[in-house]
This record gives structure tokens, C-alpha cells and sequence, in this order.
């Protein structure tokens, strides 16, 4: 039996954990074979990517090697350009950016769709150019790495203007992911500037831009209006009902008719089902996720499960049974749940067919997102239902993500970077340089009459 799991991220790898562990006698009977596809070698824990860019977390620390964590997988550092589940075959291409094609066939028996999801954008003039994105380790350490560099700008300049667009930070989306790293840049920032003699924290503007009429869509009313609260207090510029109209020259232009300088764009507006599954015959709904029963079974086009396909996290269109049967929000709380059902019910499904009787259907459990809002400072929800704010809050928030993680090693790590935070100051010192590793040894070749070292093709931009 040949499974295929399409994708290694947060779902994807929980479901190849779950299932290497349910499955280890088959697969080492030679009776299962178990292949994880994935374009990175390691998966993200991203609900800790705010921390990362605040240096609170080592980045290495988030991220975990899919080899290593699945010793009884077979991994492939690829990416996946088409599936076809009519013959059971996807096709990946192994190669690195700018190399020629490396093309891979992989025929399966079944198959695990866990692609997740990308960043949602829009065609905004200057985004493209300006903008920064937030849903990986890169883009979290080089906006660690840029907002430091502004400040060091801003100490530096003698032009009012220039030093205001420096000090000037806007994120735009106001879920979890934009709320955490605005609060928690917010709050690296605010202890930066205490080293530098003439830029203050008050200097600092910080604006957050919500198309809707609240933040944190998924949290209950109370607790996102006390997160709204709580960051205008910290002096934050949230708007809502407001949305992004362009950002050409680093010059912000909002609905509400406001135009301001800013050399710091952050793009956090949601996210999209990957963009692979378009190149499949799978059945999507409306909004390119795969559409799902609520054993994670592919929905076929009798309306009863497609024999062979399964889907979890992101980009399945899974019913909440809390939601009147919307499909379930793209969070890591239905990913870690939903790989956990996958396991149970393929193991079922192994024994007595796609309509065994013993599927169990998803039911998630009682919310219990959270966000961290800086040093000492978090929203979250508890098992029972109840919601917590503040310093408990913060402690509840880190246990949970510290149990989360997939990896003993990793969780060892993300502790000791905890406790050695709370015992020595936080360290605020950009790296940006370690970006353009070569610049030093190019800058020393002369590039020709006429042009000044550095200058030539391969210099950084």
C-alpha cells in the first residue's frame, strides 16, 4: 500500500507522525510505504513566527526536519505540479529555483492532500515592490532584521521625512497572525529604542488596517474587542473598516483618504488554498479547497467518498459542526486535530474499505486559539470555554504551542530560549548583513574602468 502525503507542513507532517506510528507494523512488513512530498526539507511551526521576529525564539528552534521526525517515511524535497487521481499518479519536480526541471513520478494507491495554503494577495499598486509577507522563517527573521535597520535610519538621518517613514511600521490583516507580530515587534521595539539616544518610544507609529469592522475574526467579541483595547492603549493606530489602496514610493494610501510615508509594509490579509491543487482532478469548491465528508474523505461526484483521496488542513474544505457546517477555519488547532482523525480513520479504512462503517466524523474541539501580544501579555481561550487575558494568559499560550510542537529536541530548545529570555535582557541586533553573505568577498574584485567596486552583477541590492 502506497500512501502519498501531498505536502509537509503542519498538517501534513502531524498526519505522516501519526500515521508512521499507527502503520509502523505494516510499513515494516513492507506492507505500507509511506511518501511525504514537500519543496522545504523541514516544517514550520508557524503559530511561533511572531516570537521569531521578536528574538524571543531562535529561529532553528521552529522548524523541525521532516527526515529525521519521519524516520519510517520516505521524504522528497520536491514540489508537487500535478496530480492525477485518475491513473493515481503526481508528478514533482525536484529541482532548485533557476535549475532545469527534475521531473518525478510517483503513482500511489492513496493519496493525503495536506498542500496548506499561501498568502492571499491583492493587486495593490507598490505592494509587490514594497511589501513584506509573513508566513515563513525568512520573511519573520528579515522583518526582524528590517524593522531594526529603520531604527538605526532613523537615529542616523538628518531629513525629518525620511526619519518619520522609518519610524513608521503598517501591517494589514488583523487575524492572528498580524495582531501577534505587530504586538510583538511592537513590544522588541519599544525595549530597542531605550539604547539609542535620540529616537523614543513615543517616536514609533504603529498601524494596523482591517478591511472588517473588527481584529481577530476568529476570537469571540469580547476578547478581540479587549485585544483592540489593549493595543490602542499601546499606542497603536488600528483602523478598521479600512482597507489598503496603494503603496507606490513607500507612500501609504488608505480608503479612509489618508496618505503617509512608511518604509515598513507588512501583508498579513489572509491566506488562499495552495495553488496546486488547480493543477488536479480533485473536487474543489468555491474557493479552491478540496471538498471534503467529514471523515476527511474527498467528497466524489455521487456526493459519497472518493475512494483513495484524503484531505486535511488548509486546503480542505472540512464541515465544522460548530459552524452549521462551514467548512473549518485554516488554523493549527483543526490541522493537529484533523491529522489526528486522518490516522484513525486510514487505519480503518485499510481494514474494511472507504465506507467502513467505523469512520468517526470530525468534531472539533472547544477553540482554544490564542495570540501573544508581547512579553507577559497574551488572549487566549481555554479548554472549558473560558477565555483568559494578561500574564496567565501568556503562560497558557506558550504551554500550549510548547506541547504542540512535533519534536522533543524542538521543544527542549524553545524552552531554554524561554527561560534564558526571562533571565538576561532582550537581544535587539539586526543581522540583515548575514542575507548577502558574499557582499564582503565581492566588493573586493574590480568590476572595470569607470565603475566602483561592488557594482558589478552580482552585487547586493
Amino acid at each position: 500500500m502506497r500512501i502519498l502525503i501531498a505536502g509537509g507542513g503542519c498538517a501534513g507532517t502531524a498526519a505522516a507522525l501519526n500515521l508512521q506510528r499507527g502503520l509502523r507494523d505494516r510499513i515494516r512488513r513492507g506492507e505500507a510505504e509511506i511518501t511525504v512530498v514537500e519543496p522545504r526539507a523541514y516544517f514550520t511551526y508557524h503559530p511561533l513566527l511572531a516570537e521569531v521576529a521578536a528574538g524571543s525564539i531562535d529561529p532553528r528552534h521552529i522548524v523541525v526536519p521532516l527526515r529525521g521526525a519521519l524516520p519510517d517515511c520516505r521524504v522528497l524535497t520536491a514540489r508537487i505540479t500535478r496530480i492525477e487521481h485518475a491513473t493515481r499518479r503526481a508528478f514533482a519536480d525536484a529541482a532548485g529555483p533557476g535549475e532545469p526541471p527534475a521531473p518525478v513520478e510517483l503513482p500511489y494507491d492513496l493519496l493525503v492532500v495536506a498542500a496548506g495554503s499561501a498568502p492571499r494577495t491583492a493587486p495593490v499598486p507598490g505592494l509587490a515592490e514594497h511589501g513584506r509577507g509573513f508566513s515563513t522563517v525568512g520573511e519573520a527573521v528579515d522583518l526582524r532584521n528590517h524593522v531594526l535597520e529603520q531604527l538605526d535610519l532613523a537615529a542616523t538621518t538628518r531629513d525629518p521625512a525620511l526619519r518619520q517613514a522609518a519610524l513608521t511600521f503598517v501591517f494589514v490583516g488583523a487575524g492572528y497572525a498580524g495582531v501577534g507580530a505587530l504586538a510583538e515587534l511592537e513590544d522588541m521595539a519599544r525595549t530597542a529604542v531605550r539604547q539609542y539616544h535620540n529616537v523614543a518610544a513615543e517616536d514609533l507609529r504603529w498601524v494596523l488596517v482591517e478591511a472588517t469592522g473588527r481584529i481577530l475574526a476568529e476570537e469571540s467579541p469580547d476578547l478581540a474587542a479587549h485585544t483592540l483595547g489593549e493595543l490602542r492603549e499601546r499606542g497603536v493606530d488600528v483602523r478598521l473598516r479600512t482597507t489598503l489602496e496603494s503603496a507606490v514610493d513607500q507612500v501609504v494610501a488608505l480608503s479612509d483618504g489618508s496618505r503617509f510615508g512608511a518604509r515598513t509594509l507588512v501583508w498579513t490579509a489572509g491566506v488562499r488554498p495552495s495553488p496546486l491543487l488547480r493543477d488536479t482532478d480533485l473536487p474543489l469548491d468555491t474557493h479552491g479547497r478540496v471538498r471534503c465528508l467529514a471523515t476527511l474523505q474527498a467528497v466524489g461526484p455521487d456526493g459519497r467518498a472518493l475512494p483513495g483521496v484524503w484531505a486535511v488542513g488548509d486546503c480542505a474544505a472540512v464541515p465544522d459542526p460548530n459552524a452549521d457546517g462551514a467548512p473549518c477555519a485554516p488554523n493549527a488547532q483543526h490541522a493537529f486535530a484533523q491529522a489526528d482523525l486522518l490516522a484513525r480513520n486510514l487505519a480503518v479504512a485499510l481494514d474494511g474499505g472507504p465506507h467502513a462503517p467505523g469512520l468517526a466524523p470530525y468534531r472539533p474541539g472547544p477553540a482554544a486559539c490564542s495570540t501573544s501580544l508581547g512579553l507577559g501579555r497574551a488572549v487566549t481561550h481555554t479548554r472549558r470555554g473560558g477565555r483568559l487575558t494578561g500574564r496567565r494568559a501568556w503562560w497558557l499560550h506558550r504551554a500550549r504551542h510548547l506541547r504542540r510542537l512535533p519534536s522533543r529536541e524542538r521543544r527542549v530548545r524553545v524552552l531554554m530560549d524561554w527561560v534564558l529570555g526571562g533571565v538576561f535582557s532582550r537581544e535587539v541586533v539586526s543581522l540583515g548583513g548575514v542575507e548577502y553573505g558574499r557582499s564582503e568577498f565581492e566588493a573586493g574584485f574590480d568590476p572595470g574602468p569607470g565603475r566602483p567596486p561592488g557594482s558589478g552583477p552580482e552585487a547586493p541590492r
